[in-house]
C-alpha cells in the first residue's frame, strides 16, 4: 500500500451525537440522519449509534469496549457538560465539536439549541484539560462542513499511522547539513515514529550482490518509468537497477515507509553511480524518499503524500520573482517521475555538477493548488510546521535537475526573508493541492506550533 493511500480497516471514528429530549426531537432525528449519511461518506467504517444519546448514561454505555481513532461530538440539541465528560472518561486523542445550525428564527420554539450546547461541552473540555480540539459549525449539507470532517478525519488518521512509521536513515549527513539529523527518542516523542539507521555501504553491498534477474526486471521498470535512460552509459544504467532494488528490497522487507538517504559524494566516488533516480521511483512506489539524509525532509514528504494524495517534491528554494509572485524549488534530480511536464515526460539526465547519470532532469506539471510544507526542528529538540499555499504553474525547467514553479498566495519575497529569519531548513516539500488546513489539524494534535506564511 502506497504512503498516501488509508488502511480503512485500521482507523475507527466515532460519532456521538447527543441531546435532551425536551428539545424538538423530530427536528433532532433529522439532524441526525443527515450527519450520520454525512459522515459516512467520508469514512465508510464511521461507527454511528442508532439513534441519539440522550443521557450521560447512554454515552457512557455506548463508548464502553470502543477503542476510537478519532471522535466527532454533536450536540443535536442543547446537553450539559456531563456528556462530554463521559467520552473523556476513557478517551484521549483527537476530537471534533460539531454544532448544528438553529433551523428557524421565527419567533416560535428553540428547537435545537445546539450552539449552546456545544459551548457548554467546549468550556467542561477546558475544565477537563482537554487541549487541541478542533470545531465545525454547521449544517450535514453544507460543503464546509464536508471538507472540514475530512480534514479532520484525514489528520487523525496520518496521526495514527505516524506511530507505526518505520525511517530510515541510510549514512550520515553530509558535514554542515545537520539541520535533517534525526535522534531517535525525539521521532518517538513527537510523532510516535521508529528511526533506524543503517550505512550507505550496507546497500551498496546489497546492489553489488543482486542476481541478473532481480537486476533485469528493476531495469525493465526504469525503462517503463523513466525516458532516455538509453542516453546514459550501460553501466550506470545496469548499477541504477541494481541500486534500486536493493533499496526498494530493504524497505520492503523492513516495514519502511520513508527514506532519507545520504548520496554525495558516496554514490559517485564509491559507487560510481547517483542515487537520485532511485529515489525518484521509491517516491512513485509510496516510499517518501529525500536525499542529503534530511530524515525530517523524509518525515515532511510522508506527512505530506498522506495529506494531499500524491508524491511530494523534495527541494530547495532557490529563487524568486515579485513581478510573478513565485518562489522555484529546486533539486538535483530525485523528483517523483510522476510529477514530470507532459510534453517532455520524466526524462533521465546527469547530475548537474558531478556529470553522472541517471538522475531525473524536467520541470514540474502545473497544478491548481499547492502546499508548501515543512516539519522543521529546533535547536531545543521541539518541532514547527511551515506551511504555505499557491499555485503550481505551468513552467520548463529552470535549471539542470528537476525544478517547480509555484506562484503564492502571500507575497514571495515577504515569505523567502521572514523563513530565513526564522531560521528554517532549506529543504522544502512541494504537495498538490491546499493541505493547510489538515496539516494545521495534524499540528494540533501533535501539539506542535504552526508557521504559516
Amino acid at each position: 500500500m502506497k504512503a498516501w493511500e488509508d488502511n480503512m480497516n485500521q482507523f475507527i471514528p466515532v460519532y456521538v451525537p447527543v441531546g435532551v429530549p425536551t428539545f424538538d426531537m423530530d427536528c433532532a432525528r433529522q439532524q441526525f440522519e443527515r450527519s450520520a449519511e454525512l459522515l459516512r461518506k467520508i469514512d465508510e467504517n464511521f461507527i454511528v449509534p442508532d439513534q441519539i444519546l440522550l443521557s450521560a448514561e447512554e454515552v457512557k454505555k455506548y463508548l464502553d469496549g470502543l477503542s476510537p481513532d478519532a471522535v466527532i461530538f454533536q450536540n443535536v440539541t442543547f446537553a450539559n457538560g456531563a456528556y462530554i465528560a463521559e467520552v473523556k472518561r476513557g478517551y484521549d486523542g483527537p476530537l471534533m465539536l460539531w454544532a448544528l445550525r438553529e433551523p428557524a428564527s421565527d419567533g416560535g420554539r428553540l428547537r435545537l439549541n445546539s450552539l449552546t450546547g456545544t459551548y457548554s461541552a467546549a468550556r467542561s473540555a477546558r475544565d477537563l484539560g482537554i487541549s487541541g480540539i478542533e470545531l465545525t459549525i454547521g449544517a450535514p449539507e453544507e460543503e464546509k462542513t464536508g471538507e472540514q470532517m475530512e480534514r479532520f478525519v484525514r489528520a487523525a488518521r496520518i496521526r495514527k499511522d505516524l506511530r507505526t512509521l518505520r525511517i530510515a536513515a541510510v549514512g550520515h549527513t553530509p558535514q554542515g547539513f545537520g539541520f535533517g539529523r534525526a535522534l531517535d527518542a525525539d521521532l518517538q516523542r513527537v510523532f510516535g515514529s521508529e528511526l533506524i539507521s543503517l550505512e550507505a555501504r550496507e546497500l551498496i553491498k546489497a546492489a553489488e550482490t543482486c542476481s541478473e534477474e532481480e537486476r533485469r526486471k528493476a531495469e525493465e521498470k526504469s525503462e517503463q518509468s523513466i525516458a532516455g535512460l538509453e542516453t546514459i552509459p550501460e553501466k550506470n544504467r545496469t548499477d541504477h537497477a541494481r541500486l534500486y532494488h536493493a533499496y526498494r528490497r530493504f524497505a520492503e522487507e523492513n516495514g519502511i515507509g520513508a527514506m532519507a538517504s545520504r548520496c554525495w559524494p558516496d554514490f559517485f566516488t564509491e559507487y560510481g553511480t547517483p542515487v537520485c533516480a532511485v529515489l525518484s521511483m521509491l517516491n512513485d512506489d509510496g516510499i517518501a524518499a529525500s536525499c542529503e539524509t534530511d530524515v525530517y525532509g523524509a518525515l515532511s514528504m510522508w506527512i505530506g503524500m498522506r495529506a494531499s494524495g500524491a508524491p511530494a517534491f523534495f527541494g530547495d528554494p532557490v529563487c524568486f520573482d515579485e513581478k510573478d509572485n513565485t518562489l522555484t524549488f529546486w533539486h538535483c534530480g530525485a523528483g517523483a517521475c510522476s510529477l514530470a511536464r507532459e510534453d517532455t515526460g520524466a526524462r533521465a539526465g546527469v547530475h548537474p555538477n558531478r556529470k553522472i547519470g541517471p538522475v531525473m532532469d524536467f520541470g514540474c506539471e502545473a497544478f491548481p493548488e499547492a502546499t508548501i510544507f515543512r516539519v522543521g526542528r529546533e535547536a531545543d529538540g521541539t518541532f514547527r510546521f511551515f506551511l504555505a499555499e499557491g499555485e503550481i504553474l505551468d513552467r520548463p525547467k529552470q535549471f539542470a535537475g528537476t525544478s517547480v514553479v509555484v506562484r503564492l498566495d502571500s507575497p514571495s519575497r515577504e515569505v523567502v526573508e521572514q523563513s530565513i529569519r526564522d531560521g528554517f531548513e532549506p529543504h522544502f516539500t512541494v504537495l498538490r493541492g491546499r493541505c493547510a488546513e489538515t496539516l494545521r489539524m495534524l499540528a494540533e494534535l501533535l501539539h506542535v506550533p504552526v508557521c504559516r506564511y
